[in-house]
C-alpha cells in the first residue's frame, strides 16, 4: 500500500499546481510616445493595465480553467479506479486494483490537468498583453513591432518586394541559355 500513498502525494502535488494563473501584468515592453512625459506615460500604463485586465474577464479570469483542471483530474481517478477494478478483479483483488488505479488515474489526471492550466496561463497572459498593446499603441506610445531578417541572397517572402536596383533572382525572359563548350574541347586549365 506504500506506493499507493505514494503515487496519491505525487497525484495531490501536481493537482495543486494545476491551477491557471491571471497575468498580474504585461509581459512586453512599452516605451513613452515622442514628447510625452513619463506622468503621463504611466497614467496610460495604469488605465492599460486596467483595460488589459478587464478584457481577458477580470481577476477571476482562470476560474474556468481551474474548474476543468478539477474535473480533468476527477475524470481521469473515476476511469483509473474502474480500470483498476475490472484488473483487480481477476485476481479476486478489485478493492486493492481499484485503489491503486484511482491513484494512477488521479496522477495522470493531475498531470493532464497541470498541462492544461499552463496552456490557459498562456492564453490568458497572450490575450492580456495585446490588449495592453493596442490599448497603448492608441494613446500614443510606442509599442514592439515584429520584424522579420530577410537574407541578401535568398528567396524573397511572398507579399514583399526586393530592395531597388537588386539583380533579378532569376534571368530575365527570352535570355538565351549560356554557351557551352564544343564536345571535343579540352577542360580548362
Amino acid at each position: 500500500m506504500r506506493i499507493g500513498s505514494t503515487v496519491v502525494v505525487v497525484a495531490t502535488t501536481a493537482l495543486l499546481g494545476a491551477c491557471a494563473t491571471v497575468p498580474t501584468g504585461p509581459a512586453v515592453t512599452v516605451m513613452p510616445g515622442t514628447g510625452k512625459t513619463f506622468e503621463a506615460f504611466q497614467q496610460d500604463q495604469a488605465a492599460c493595465q486596467q483595460y488589459a485586465q478587464a478584457a481577458i474577464g477580470g481577476p477571476s479570469a482562470g476560474q474556468p480553467a481551474n474548474d476543468r483542471a478539477a474535473g480533468t483530474a476527477l475524470v481521469g481517478s473515476a476511469v483509473g479506479a474502474g480500470t483498476g477494478a475490472i484488473i483487480g478483479s481477476a485476481t479476486n483483488q478489485g478493492g486493492q486494483g481499484a485503489a491503486i488505479g484511482a491513484g494512477v488515474g488521479l496522477l495522470f489526471g493531475a498531470i493532464a490537468a497541470a498541462n492544461q492550466a499552463n496552456a490557459s496561463s498562456w492564453q490568458l497572459q497572450r490575450n492580456s498583453d495585446g490588449g495592453y498593446t493596442q490599448c497603448m499603441y492608441a494613446h500614443g506610445n510606442q509599442v514592439p513591432v515584429r520584424m522579420s531578417y530577410r537574407s541578401p541572397s535568398g528567396p524573397v517572402a511572398p507579399g514583399t518586394y526586393p530592395p531597388p536596383n537588386s539583380p533579378p533572382p532569376y534571368p530575365p525572359p527570352n535570355t538565351p541559355p549560356p554557351a557551352l563548350p564544343p564536345p571535343d574541347a579540352p577542360p580548362p586549365s
